[in-house]
């Protein structure tokens, strides 16, 4: 009999992923992931020339957003999902701009994609939450690595463990990464950025007003909660004043989130995921109660 290929399994609930992945502080460090994604030429020549990010930038964001919950929240749906976008990523390819071919499917590409997410948690937590300790970072990394396998990214083709991890990642960012077109467009405060085409009309019509200091926020908290090396790396300039402001900032977020409620403070699938696991405990603990009245 053929050999039933395993399917990977999300992060477990209780896990660091379940707790932070869908907290709206995350919302706040994507965009310095993103950028670090399009500074690898070839990731950034893929995403120039099939990407609909300047078309249809709150589409294009909201699925991602999406895709990226149901990997951490999904349960069976992740699986699904992890090959619904390798589907996708299979005509991408092309050539970057020093002339080089790419595919969105070669592993040390789509590898780099995805290990993004790791390094920019790690510092953003430190502005936005208690930082993790050694042994949170080893077991976020293990989860992180776990949602890479749900996207199919085979363990031969990531570090497995944090001492591996960061010479891979130095290597990455003094090889590879540079100011390319799109990182550039990522940072910019002068691109053009169609109003939303969802949410109160009020602030489609005040689009105008509201664009230039939302382009400045989204570079300052775009450069600032990316790791510095890799900031350094992509030649992203940074001071000691805007550091300061960061950290204040910082305090207040994390003063702040916590004591909202769920519904505020998660975004909607981790609220419903949170929801369900909550009932299945219940179901579980008073299942157990009964047993134990029964034996008792």
């Amino acid at each position: 009999m053929p050999r039933r290929q395993s399917v990977p399994e999300p992060p477990p609930p209780g896990g660091i992923l379940w707790d932070i992945a869908g907290d709206v502080r995350a919302l706040l460090a994507l965009p310095a992931a993103l950028t670090m994604q399009v500074a690898h030429p070839a990731v950034g020549a893929g995403v120039d020339t099939y990407s609909v990010f300047r078309t249809d930038p709150w589409g294009r964001g909201e699925r991602s957003l999406r895709s990226l919950q149901t990997w951490v929240y999904g349960g069976e749906a992740a699986a699904d999902e992890g090959r619904r976008l390798r589907e996708l990523h299979r005509t991408i390819q092309g050539t970057d701009a020093h002339g080089r071919s790419y595919h969105a499917l070669t592993p040390a590409y789509y590898a780099w994609v995805h290990a993004t997410g790791f390094p920019v948690y790690r510092h953003a937590r430190q502005y936005f939450g208690r930082p993790f300790t050694p042994a949170q970072e080893r077991q976020l990394y293990a989860e992180w690595l776990q949602v890479g396998r749900i996207l199919g990214i085979h363990d031969r083709d990531m570090p497995q463990t944090l001492d591996e991890f960061w010479p891979y990642y130095e290597k990455v960012l003094a090889d590879e990464l540079e100011l390319t077109a799109v990182a550039g467009e990522l940072v910019a405060v002068d691109r053009p950025l169609p109003p939303p085409d969802r949410g109160p009309r009020a602030l489609r019509t005040l689009w105008p007003l509201v664009l230039p200091p939302l382009a400045r926020f989204r570079r300052f908290l775009t450069i600032g909660l990316m790791p510095p090396d890799a900031r350094q790396a992509i030649g992203l300039p940074w001071t000691e004043a805007q550091e300061r402001r960061l950290r204040r900032f910082g305090r207040v977020v994390r003063t702040v989130v916590p004591l909202l409620p769920e519904r505020l403070r998660y975004l909607p699938p981790a609220r419903e995921a949170r929801r369900r696991e909550r009932r299945r405990q219940g179901r579980r603990t008073s299942r157990s109660s009964i047993s134990n009245l029964r034996c008792s």
